[in-house]
């Protein structure tokens, strides 16, 4: 029983996509936060990208 708590102890072969879960986590709790706190900005900027695309439709003719 010793020796087979030993195995899954050294046995590292999980432990790269463990890393990449808690990176690619970090990275979305990040945009979600930056997302939160800027959430009038990034608005508008959408509003003024959707209006612009509007123009550029409405005047090709």
């Amino acid at each position: 029983m010793f020796t087979l708590l030993q195995s899954l102890g050294a046995d590292e072969a999980g432990q790269g996509m463990t890393e990449y879960a808690l990176i690619i986590a970090l990275v979305a709790v990040t945009l979600i936060s930056f997302l939160i706190a800027f959430r009038d900005k990034v608005g508008s900027a959408f509003t003024t990208a959707a209006g612009t695309i509007d123009q550029a439709q409405g005047s090709t003719p």
